[in-house]
């Protein structure tokens, strides 16, 4: 099983809500969880991410916590094609914080092409989807 060196741990207010989010909407699975703690690690694709119920288990938390959380932060998950998610998520109302646009980046002496849109989590955290469209030179 490959786990990354990076995996960002994400304090929520509701692991049922998180999950359904994350999992039910976004295609993540659950690798393991820890109910009584409050618990799931989850995938998809080599993204990994943790979620952690605030006020169950064992929190690092170091300062106040006000909503929206993950002020300043947005999570990049490169995927196959966003095309299913965006249709997941209009199906359910799920409101989107940018809708999806074709944009092109400097990369150096290249640029890259993403399809991407950004959405807020259950906790508002702020995660842009994104797939490869191209590169040029």
């Amino acid at each position: 099983m490959f786990f990354p060196d990076l995996v960002p741990e994400l304090l929520i207010e509701d692991l049922a809500a998180s999950l359904d989010f994350w999992v039910g909407l976004c295609g993540f699975e659950v690798l393991y969880d820890r109910p009584d703690d409050g618990f799931a690690y989850l995938r998809t694709g080599t993204a990994h991410l943790m979620l952690e119920q605030v006020g169950v288990g064992r929190n690092w938390i170091p300062g106040a916590l006000e909503r929206p959380l993950g002020r300043g932060i947005n999570f990049q998950i490169m995927l196959p094609d966003i095309a299913g998610l965006l249709e997941r998520l209009a199906a359910a109302e799920w409101p989107l914080f940018m809708a999806a646009e074709t944009k092109w980046y400097e990369t150096g002496a290249t640029r890259a092409g993403v399809a991407q849109f950004l959405v807020q989590d259950p906790d508002g955290y702020l995660v842009r989807f994104s797939s490869r469209v191209g590169a040029q030179s």
